[in-house]
């Protein structure tokens, strides 16, 4: 599926331990769209919680589009995701049962030209996991190091 990446929530990808994801649609107003489309979207602090059977997303940052003048919405409304109903069941009884989060992870236009937002049902990350990453990604660096010397001296 060819997808055109908008977005990456790089903090939670850091924060969280990210359990399972799904593809929601986005209800957007006026300009919103073309401030996606120019990229003006940011992640810092976004959640999305279940209210009265409707995932809604909260803290995403679109800027207002500038050419929409008076027309520009607030820049961190609450947004509602589109899901459907046994998903948002589903992710409603896993998030009561384990004490799991709702975090976007990224947003993106689809091959239809739509908007759309990954979610994904996260656990977060303590103080060593995340120094047990910082390690992993050290170590694996430096494999990568030294398996490209020895291409170019072999």
């Amino acid at each position: 599926m060819e997808s055109k990446s908008i977005a990456t929530n790089k903090k939670a990808l850091r924060d969280f331990f990210l359990l399972e994801k799904w593809e929601s649609g986005i209800q957007l107003q006026g300009s919103e769209v073309k401030s996606l489309r120019a990229g003006e979207v940011n992640f810092t602090d976004s959640f999305a919680r279940i209210e009265k059977g409707e995932v809604v997303l909260y803290n995403l940052h679109i800027a207002p589009y500038p050419q929409a003048s008076y027309l520009n919405l607030e820049p961190q409304r609450p947004r509602k995701l589109l899901l459907k109903k046994k998903e948002i069941e589903k992710i409603n009884g896993l998030m009561t049962q384990k004490h799991l989060a709702l975090v976007p992870t990224r947003i993106y236009f689809n091959k239809k030209g739509w908007a759309k937002v990954e979610l994904a049902l996260a656990k977060g990350k303590k103080l060593y996991d995340k120094r047990e990453d910082i390690k992993r990604r050290d170590i694996d660096r430096e494999l990568k190091r030294a398996f490209k010397g020895k291409k170019r001296g072999g």
